[in-house]
Formats: structure tokens, C-alpha cells, sequence
């Protein structure tokens, strides 16, 4: 039952983050991946099968009508918002840390299909723009952010900002 406390504290969390607002599809989002990362702890697996059912059904409207896919299999770190519904695809091996905020019609995903586990990695506090694109075994770096539609391919250090296509890496200062 401690698993279960777990989730819904982070969902309170989530709830939080985004402005308290239930109806948000990126918070609806967001607490199905918990609610997917907590069922998979359920023993034994007969009393899991109607919960993954259940899942499945919340994951597949998320990803049909709000266009938000984040499979329980991605490390999602507190209170991430999802700030926008619309065109959200983020690879099930992507790590997203604390505080991130994620905007419409980004891609979280791998660069090939030789090496599906290599998803990028976000720090905290990492903002990321409209239409970003962020491809392999990156990391992103606490603090940093990414511009609208730039196209990530190269690590990111912390606290910089990275735009066009392909990115460049500037300092807050440039």
C-alpha cells in the first residue's frame, strides 16, 4: 500500500504543477504513466492483468486524443508539466528529470534502430521549446533549455541554450 501512497502523493505533486487543473490533458497524461509504473509493482500478476488492461485503455486515449505519448517505461522525475497537448512522443528508455517542462509536438526519441535503448536523458529544470526534436544518447544538462523546433543531436551542458537545425549550443548571455 506504500507504492500506492507513493503514486498519488506524485500525482498530487503533478496536480500541483500543472495550476491544479484536472482537466489538463498533459497532467491526464502524466498520471497515467504513474498509475502505469505503480501497477507493474502489484503481486501477483493475476491481480496486475485487469490493472494493465486498465492502463492500456488510459495510455491508448492519451496517446489518441490528446496526441501525448509517455510510456510507463519512461524515468519521468516530479512534477514535469506537460504544457501542451499535441504531437508528444517520447521513447519508453528516455529519462526526464524534476521540474521539466515539455511543450507540443516534441520528439523524445532514438536515432536508430541498431540501438533502441539510446533515449535521450533530461536534467532538471530543463525547459523544452515547441517542435524540439531530441535525438539519441544525449544528455541535456540541469537548467538548460531548448529553443522551438531546434533539432538536438549532441549533449547539451547545463544552464546553455540550444537552437536551430542542427543545434548550436549558446550561453544565456549570447
Amino acid at each position: 500500500m506504500t507504492g500506492f501512497r507513493a503514486m498519488l502523493a506524485q500525482i498530487g505533486e503533478d496536480h500541483a504543477a500543472h495550476g491544479r487543473d484536472w482537466t489538463k490533458p498533459g497532467f491526464r497524461s502524466v498520471a497515467v504513466h504513474r498509475f502505469g509504473n505503480w501497477r507493474m509493482g502489484v503481486r501477483p500478476k493475476l491481480l496486475r492483468a485487469p490493472l494493465s488492461l486498465l492502463y492500456r485503455i488510459a495510455f491508448r486515449r492519451c496517446r489518441n486524443v490528446y496526441g501525448i505519448e509517455i510510456p510507463y517505461t519512461v524515468r519521468l522525475g516530479r512534477r514535469v508539466i506537460v504544457e501542451h497537448q499535441g504531437g508528444i512522443v517520447i521513447h519508453g528508455a528516455s529519462v526526464i528529470g524534476d521540474d521539466c517542462i515539455i511543450r507540443q509536438n516534441c520528439t523524445l526519441g532514438i536515432r536508430s534502430l541498431d540501438a533502441l535503448d539510446d533515449a535521450p536523458t533530461l536534467g532538471s529544470g530543463v525547459n523544452v521549446g515547441a517542435g524540439a526534436v531530441l535525438l539519441g544518447r544525449i544528455t541535456i544538462g540541469d537548467g538548460a533549455a531548448i529553443g522551438a523546433n531546434a533539432v538536438v543531436l549532441t549533449d547539451v551542458p547545463a544552464g546553455a541554450l540550444a537552437v536551430g537545425v542542427p543545434a548550436t549550443i549558446r550561453h544565456r548571455d549570447d
